[in-house]
C-alpha cells in the first residue's frame, strides 16, 4: 500500500478511535422472558408489531410461544417470515410492505443475524422513507430514531442483537454491504438458550466460530478499549470451553446458554471495536456465491491471521494465555501458532472444511477489490493489505494453501 493511503487509512481509523468515548454506543436492555417483553409493549403502548423470521423456524414451531403471548395480549401481529440466508434488499422491501399496511409500530427480528439484519434494514426504511437501503450503506447515514426494535436471537454466532450494523444483498447485482449507524442498536434483547437447543451441529459450529472471529478480530484491531478487550476474553474463552460441548450435546443447556453470552459478549466488543479482512472477504463471497457468513468466517480466519503475521503474535499469544491453551511459559510465537492450531482442530473436528470450492478464479480480482473497499479506511486491522495482497488470501482460502 503506498504511503498516502497508508496515512488515510490510519488517520481515519484515529479520528474514529479517539471519538468513541463520544459516540452515541449502548448495550440492548436484556429481557428475561416473553412475559417481560409482553409487559414492555404494554408499558409503551405498542399495538401492531412486525415479527421477522424464517420459514425454517417458523416450520419448527420455534416462533409459535411468541405468537400466541402476543395474541393473548391482544396485540396485532403480522408475520414476516421470508427471510433467507444472506437478506435481501428484495426481503426488506417485502417486510416493509407489510409494517406500513398492518400499521405496525414495533419490530421483532427473530432468529439468526440475517432476521435481525432484515428487521434492522426494515426499521430503517421506516425512519427514512425517502432513502433507498443503498442510500444508507456504510457509516452514520440512517441518522433518525427506528421504531421498537426488539432482537431475538436464535443462534449464539452473529450477536447482531447487540450491534450497529444490518448487512443486506442487494437482489439484483447481489453487492452486499452494510449500514452501520447507532439507531440500528436493537433497543431491547431477550436471550432465551431455549430457543438454540434444536440447532443442528452445521449451524452450531459456524456459528460459534463466527462469535469467535468477532472477538479475535476485535482483540487484535487498533481501536479496543479496555471494555471491549475484556468482553473479547471472555467471549472466546466462553466459545473454547462450550463450543463443543454444545456441538456434540446439542441439549446441553448450559453449554448453549454459555455460548448465546458468548456471542452476546463479543457483538459488545466489534460493535466498538470493529472487525478486519475476515469479515470484508467473507462479506463478498456471501454476497457473490451466497456463503453462509458464519462458515465463510469459520474457514478464512485462520488465513487471515496467518498472513497478519508477526504483528499480531502477542495479541494471539494473550488470547491464548487467559483461555488457558497454553502455560504462561510459552513463547509468544509459540502460543500464537497454539492459538491458530486449536481455531483449525475446531473446525476439523465439527466438519468444517479448510476450502470453498465455490470461489471462480476469474471472479477473484473483482472480489478481493470488494473487500478492499469495505475494509480501508474502516477498520482498523493491525495490518493493511492491498487488494493484490487479498487476492492471494483468496487463492488460499480456494484452494488450501499458500499461493
Amino acid at each position: 500500500m503506498n504511503i498516502f493511503k497508508k496515512f488515510f487509512c490510519r488517520a481515519y481509523q484515529t479520528v474514529f478511535k479517539i471519538a468513541i468515548p463520544l459516540l452515541p454506543y449502548r448495550e440492548p436492555r436484556l429481557l428475561k422472558d416473553y412475559d417481560a417483553l409482553i409487559r414492555l409493549l404494554q408499558a409503551k403502548g405498542k399495538k401492531s408489531v412486525l415479527l421477522v423470521t424464517d420459514k425454517g423456524l417458523r416450520s419448527r414451531n420455534l416462533t409459535n410461544q411468541l405468537e400466541t403471548k402476543l395474541k393473548e395480549a391482544g396485540i396485532n401481529l403480522s408475520v414476516f417470515d421470508g427471510t433467507v440466508a444472506n437478506p435481501t434488499t428484495q426481503n426488506v422491501a417485502d417486510a416493509l410492505a407489510m409494517f406500513q399496511s398492518n400499521a405496525c409500530d414495533c419490530i421483532i427480528g427473530f432468529g439468526g443475524g440475517s432476521a435481525m439484519d432484515c428487521a434492522k434494514a426494515v426499521g430503517a426504511r421506516v425512519a427514512c422513507p425517502k432513502k433507498s437501503l443503498n442510500k444508507m450503506k456504510g457509516i452514520l447515514k440512517v441518522r433518525k430514531k427506528l421504531p421498537l426494535l426488539i432482537a431475538i436471537p436464535t443462534t449464539a454466532g452473529t450477536g447482531s442483537e447487540t450491534t450497529l450494523a444490518a448487512v443486506i444483498t442487494d437482489a439484483e447485482t447481489r453487492h452486499k454491504y452494510a449500514i452501520n449507524d447507532f439507531p440500528l442498536i436493537p433497543s431491547y434483547a431477550l436471550l432465551d438458550a431455549n430457543l438454540t437447543l434444536g440447532l443442528p451441529k452445521s449451524v452450531t459450529a459456524s456459528t460459534g466460530m463466527d462469535a469467535l472471529t468477532h472477538a479475535i478480530e476485535a482483540y487484535i484491531g487498533r481501536s479496543t478499549t479496555k471494555q471491549t478487550r475484556d468482553c473479547a476474553l471472555r467471549a472466546s474463552k466462553l466459545i473454547f470451553e462450550n463450543l463443543g460441548i454444545a456441538y456434540q450435546d446439542g441439549t446441553n443447556f448450559e453449554a448453549r446458554n454459555n455460548m448465546l453470552f458468548a456471542s452476546y459478549l463479543a457483538g459488545v466488543a466489534f460493535t466498538k471495536s470493529y472487525v478486519g479482512y475476515v469479515h470484508a472477504v467473507a462479506h463478498s463471497l456471501g454476497g457473490k456465491y451466497d456463503i453462509a457468513h458464519g462458515l465463510a468466517n469459520a474457514i478464512i480466519l485462520p488465513y487471515v491471521l496467518k498472513k497478519y503475521g508477526r504483528k499480531i503474535h502477542k495479541k494471539l499469544w494473550k488470547i491464548g494465555q487467559y483461555c488457558a491453551l497454553f502455560d504462561k511459559d510459552t513463547s509468544v510465537e509459540v502460543g500464537a501458532k497454539i492459538l491458530v492450531e486449536k481455531i483449525e482442530a475446531m473446525n476439523k473436528n465439527m466438519g468444517i472444511g479448510k476450502t470453498i470450492d465455490q470461489i471462480e478464479e476469474s471472479d477473484i480480482p473483482f472480489l478481493a477489490q470488494t473487500a478492499e473497499k469495505e475494509a480501508n479506511p474502516l477498520y482498523p486491522v493491525p495490518v493493511l493489505f492491498t487488494a493484490k495482497q487479498l487476492e492471494e488470501i483468496f487463492r488460499e482460502v480456494k484452494y488450501g494453501k499458500h499461493c
